[in-house]
């Protein structure tokens, strides 16, 4: 008889516990969740999306909804579709306690911003991926036109650096390499503005200080940008602070190991 009991008293633990856990999720499920706080990381001064701007797309996806439970709120439905944002490198989305949650953004980072032959504009960012889709937001960043046919559904510069097939179709990894080394030194961030893409597909920085074009030319690896930008800014702190900045309507980086200038007009005449 004693045995009996012990079972049934056991059995009965084990139901009431079973209740007990059912009670505290069936609370939880109904909590209501608070307005999510969210926290935005940006590598430099270009942030493309706002805590509101997040919140409004969720709003309009309706993951997330006035007196939204937290049995009905999607934890990885949410961040699936954040990170889905092309403005976004990476997301977290958790719950802290009770009916409170937290939305952590990581944005890219735009080096360059492209407007290719088919008038469309997207940016290219630290990583070398296309961000497109963004019609709000400007950001300071070096400006390439003309002669460039990519798309904004191109895939990234991963994608194409070890596929030569992609290589030969796409200029967006020249660009990049151009951008790259803009972005990481003061010098040319300062002093380069735009640059435009001719029929040849060579490339034409046009700086913001002086008359001159710069005859960049090819970009096809990350040696051949650094050759031409360390003879660039040889030539500008050892000739340009004599000359003038207006004497040479034209600087040639073209030919390897050299630098060829051409004088404007008005040198000409005098």
């Amino acid at each position: 008889m004693k045995k009996w009991i012990k079972i049934i008293a056991a059995c009965l633990s084990i139901i009431g516990i079973f209740v007990l856990v059912f009670t505290v999720n069936r609370s939880h499920n109904n909590t209501v969740l608070s307005k999510p706080k969210i926290i935005i990381q940006v590598d430099g001064e270009n942030a493309f999306l706002t805590e509101k701007e997040i919140l409004n797309r969720l709003l309009l996806k309706k993951l997330v909804f006035k007196g939204q439970k937290k049995g009905e709120f999607q934890i990885q439905k949410t961040e699936d579709f954040i990170r889905k944002m092309g403005e976004v490198k990476n997301c977290r989305v958790f719950s802290v306690q009770g009916g409170v949650w937290q939305i952590e953004v990581e944005l890219r980072a735009p080096i360059a911003r492209v407007f290719n032959v088919n008038k469309e504009s997207f940016y290219l960012d630290k990583d070398g991926y296309i961000i497109n889709g963004i019609s709000t937001h400007t950001a300071r960043v070096l400006l390439f036109s003309g002669n460039i046919k990519d798309l904004h559904s191109t895939p990234g510069v991963p994608n194409i650096i070890n596929n030569e097939s992609l290589k030969s179709k796409h200029i967006i990894d020249d660009i990049y390499r151009i951008s790259n080394y803009v972005c990481n030194d003061a010098f040319f961030q300062a002093l380069i503005g735009q640059v435009f893409v001719n029929d040849k597909n060579e490339f034409v920085l046009i700086p913001i200080i002086g008359d001159q074009l710069v005859q960049f030319g090819s970009a096809a690896s990350e040696s051949e940008v650094k050759n031409k930008f360390d003879r660039l800014k040889i030539f500008y702190n050892n000739a340009m602070s004599y000359e003038g900045w207006n004497k040479y309507s034209e600087i040639i980086l073209k030919y390897d190991g050299q630098i060829v200038c051409k004088k404007s007009n008005k040198w000409k005449k005098q």
